[in-house]
């Protein structure tokens, strides 16, 4: 008798509750709102229920401290390589890329897309290997080539570039398909990037572009940007240097200026090997910022200078970058760019995705791809990932009840 009454007084105690849990008291970032303050964050269910300067304690079944931590929309990164489990070696549609939830939570990011790895003929591969399979969400770039991101004898095969099949199962996968990659290409021709146009405009989707083979005089980086691209497309690798980004003066390429006016987007895409301080500094300081910041991970990126997305976003931070901008550039700008506005914010009804971050002081080194080491003084951890309203990952447990002996 006394064990029920005691069930029925829980019940009626929790019923007054209206959030599952509220983080308190953390450094809120949220670019779609406008906010740049400290706020509570009620969770409820799956989705955000308020974001408040105080929310009453005694309305959530559990209470995070997060006093001295940032609350941000969980990060999306929009250049991953994520299409593995093939067997297939040496390829990013096999061996090359990564399963995601190993290397997403535990750095905030909730959302990752691939960039290319699949192609119209594999599609259904991907999404039955991985897509399905993965807590993390992941989406797609469908590659133009219908075999993906498979290796130079795919990647160059003009035949296999088929902008209507690409089309078809990007339009019957809305929602999960959400833009068109070109990569790789070594030949001289414009075929790639007319063919991803032609396809992303029949889904009114964009097109994301790793430039390939530079070819200065039959196939300019100008060009490309102010003729080829529409507003929307994104240029991704943009301080790589290896498709004059940065001209022999020391300043941006007129494309990239009158690209950015047109309103092609400029992405990171650190890679393995995009991404070099002798070409970032001077962009940087020419207030060539990026638009979306992302980590094009994979086997070979996230065990050279890369890392991770935090790893990246830090490397902005100590070029001078305001945090609220890098949060930004890992969030709001990424969502809006590939056309998933529910994503990337902590608006009342959205999904609840958060990172909760530290910012760390102390002394740190970041390298490029040509293995230069840039000093630093602050570096993003991630302390909490929810995904789904859901703590997926808690560096110190800070959701969990104290051990008690």
């Amino acid at each position: 008798m006394r064990l029920l009454l005691a069930v029925l007084i829980a019940g009626l105690a929790c019923s007054g509750q209206e959030y599952d849990l509220v983080l308190r008291g953390g450094h809120v970032i949220d670019a779609k709102n406008g906010i740049d303050a400290v706020r509570d964050v009620a969770l409820k269910g799956n989705v955000i229920a308020a974001v408040a300067e105080k929310i009453d304690a005694a309305k959530a079944k559990r209470v995070v401290d997060a006093k001295g931590l940032y609350v941000t929309p969980g990060l999306i990164d929009i250049h991953t390589h994520v299409y593995t489990g093939t067997g297939e070696p040496h390829s990013y549609a096999g061996d090359n890329s990564v399963y995601p939830d190993g290397f997403t939570f535990r750095v905030g990011v909730t959302t990752v897309v691939d960039a290319g790895g699949s192609g119209w003929r594999n599609f259904p591969d991907f999404q039955e290997r991985v897509i399905r399979r993965s807590k993390t969400r992941v989406l797609s770039m469908l590659n133009i080539v219908g075999n993906g991101m498979r290796g130079g004898k795919f990647e160059n095969n003009q035949d296999d570039m088929d902008a209507e099949a690409t089309a078809k199962v990007a339009l019957a996968n809305k929602g999960v398909v959400v833009g068109i990659k070109t990569a790789h290409y070594s030949g001289p021709e414009w075929t790639p990037v007319e063919r991803a146009v032609a396809a992303g405009t029949k889904a009114s989707i964009p097109v994301m572009v790793d430039f390939g083979t530079n070819h200065p005089d039959t196939r300019p980086l100008v060009d490309l940007l102010t003729k080829k691209l529409r507003p929307g497309d994104i240029y991704t690798h943009m301080y790589s240097g290896l498709r004059n980004e940065l001209l022999d003066n020391g300043q941006p390429n007129a494309g990239m200026i009158e690209g950015r006016k047109r309103g092609v987007i400029f992405d990171v895409g650190h890679g393995g090997g995009s991404f070099v301080y002798k070409v970032a500094i001077p962009l940087t300081k020419a207030g060539f910022w990026p638009d979306s910041i992302s980590t094009d991970l994979h086997i070979g990126s996230m065990n050279a200078g890369m890392k991770d997305q935090l790893n990246v976003m830090s490397k902005f931070l100590n070029l001078g970058m305001p945090l609220k901008q890098v949060i930004a550039a890992s969030t709001w700008n990424p969502a809006r760019e590939i056309k998933q506005e529910t994503l990337g914010n902590l608006s009342v009804g959205a999904p609840a995705d958060i990172a909760v971050l530290r910012l760390e002081k102390g002394n740190f080194g970041f390298t490029d791809h040509s293995g230069m080491r840039m000093k630093g003084n602050q570096k993003l951890t991630c302390e909490i990932t929810f995904r789904d309203g859901v703590a997926v990952y808690d560096l110190n447990g800070l959701t969990k009840d104290d051990w008690k002996q």
